[in-house]
């Protein structure tokens, strides 16, 4: 709840409400952030043309549908704070209509079936294995944010096995100190956090100004303590976008 992570969100849902007309807009966060939302709407006289409605987590699943669950963790700050993982349930492989047709198989739901790994018997008594007619298994992609924190278990827990790690290093190394009084990160322990969950690729972000260019100690330094540790370290700054990438499974995965 501190400022710098809340102070943009009701200006940024009046922009939504004037930009589209969206349905619903839900939010998730600590337990503090719907008094906070009256609080804006109340006394800036903002009135949104739609519904929001806020949710107040805890650690586990925070939301789930059949695409991806949302499962967050607390972390180690001055106030509660909460990190959280977005795991993209993993998808059947591409179905290979041209096979099913060789095998005179009618189109059809039973395409469907095939296509979930489910195994069928058709009229003329054989069995097909639904497997055999998909490739390989799209792997769900895991992406972690892990928000203001010093270095922790939770963030270990949560960065497991992730494609993406987001992780504050508001801190250089050499400021540890400053890092263990405001409980923030160093690059260090963001690279520390990402090498001991056996991510794949680690995002830094959330620095601290004292790094402006022309200062004893830049950005870069930041970026390159991380990478001694972690090498696959890049930094986030504004507009910065980064494409997370499937991974796939063997085919036989398809029939679990």
């Amino acid at each position: 709840m501190h400022g710098d992570h809340i102070f943009g969100l009701m200006g940024l849902l009046a922009s939504y409400g004037l930009a589209g007309h969206p349905s619903r807009v839900d939010l998730y966060g600590p337990r503090d952030l719907e008094g906070y939302m009256r609080a804006c709407q109340r006394y800036s006289q903002t009135h949104l043309s739609y519904p929001v409605e806020v949710h107040s987590v805890q650690p586990g699943i925070v939301y789930e549908d059949d695409a991806f669950s949302v499962s967050c963790d607390l972390l180690k700050h001055r106030i509660p704070a909460f990190g959280y993982r977005i795991a993209e349930k993993d998808r059947p492989g591409r179905f290979k209509v041209e096979k099913a047709v060789k095998l005179g198989i009618p189109s059809g739901p039973i395409y469907g079936q095939l296509k979930r790994g489910e195994n069928i018997t058709l009229p003329d008594g054989r069995n097909i294995c639904g497997a055999d007619l998909c490739g390989p298994t799209e792997i769900g992609r895991k992406v972690v944010y892990c928000t203001d924190t010093i270095y922790c278990e939770g963030a270990v827990a949560l960065a497991q096995d992730a494609d993406v790690l987001i992780h504050e290093a508001t801190f250089s190394h050499q400021d540890a100190e400053l890092a263990f009084q405001r409980l923030h990160s160093t690059s260090t322990m963001a690279a520390q956090v990402a090498l001991t969950a056996q991510v794949k690729q680690l995002l830094i972000t959330h620095f601290s100004p004292r790094y402006a260019p022309g200062n004893d100690i830049v950005l870069d330094d930041l970026l390159q303590e991380s990478r001694a540790i972690f090498p696959r370290t890049r930094m986030a700054s504004d507009f910065f976008t980064y494409e997370v990438p499937r991974r796939r499974g063997v085919a036989a995965a398809t029939a679990q």
